[in-house]
């Protein structure tokens, strides 16, 4: 593979991809379309602010704080680092410490989900999260982004609050729902670019990375 080549680790926007339950679910439809005699296509789309691959501003859970709108673009543009996670339910600091961090780093997790949580036919509870105690060391090594293979840092079942409270409190900014099926652990190039959602919560963004 050429070090030139973009990979797009975004997931298709569409009707019936996965979501997070109790969010209102993605609909994709033609509002006008060449087939039935219109001069041109349009659709529309219904989707919620953390749908697909997406970006969490700390307003998400921290009322009072930055939005979208404050999306420092350092954050999500420039070198980045690919870990494989080999612990099937969480990232948790015993593994985190392995990889030597440090300050500034932009992270972005390639776990079992990956490979199994996108294939499923529907959402996955039991997707691998970034633990509380991980969140907390990843915090205290500095970290500035993060990027999870599934659509929340925080578990289902557990530290689905306490993680992102961790991590947004401390302005660490996330990126949710990659794909990380085909890319190798590695240094690459990050290129994150959220909608432009006025004082938004979240926006989906398209998400590529380049080898280094």
């Amino acid at each position: 593979m050429s070090k030139k080549t973009w990979i797009d680790v975004s997931v298709p926007l569409r009707s019936g991809m996965h979501h997070w339950p109790g969010d209102p679910p993605p609909f994709v439809t033609m509002h006008a379309g060449t087939a039935k005699g219109d001069v041109c296509n349009v659709s529309a789309i219904y989707c919620s602010s953390h749908t697909g691959t997406h970006m969490d501003a700390p307003w998400h859970f921290l009322p009072g704080t930055k939005t979208m709108d404050d999306l420092p673009w350092d954050a999500v543009i420039g070198p980045a680092r690919v870990v494989e996670i080999e612990d099937k339910e969480a990232i948790k600091p015993a593994e985190l410490k392995k990889l030597k961090l440090r300050q500034g780093e932009r992270l972005l997790f390639k776990t079992r989900n990956s490979a199994g949580g996108w294939a499923k036919p529907e959402f996955d509870k039991n997707f691998v999260y970034i633990a509380k105690e991980g969140a907390q060391y990843l915090v205290d090594c500095g970290v500035q982004t993060v990027g999870v293979d599934y659509l929340s840092v925080g578990g289902f079942y557990k530290d689905g609050i306490p993680t992102h409270h961790i991590l947004l409190g401390a302005e660490v900014w996330i990126i949710e729902g990659l794909n990380l099926a085909k890319v190798k652990p590695g240094n690459y190039d990050l290129l994150c670019l959220p909608i432009k959602f006025h004082q938004g919560d979240g926006a989906p963004a398209r998400c590529l990375i380049r080898p280094r």
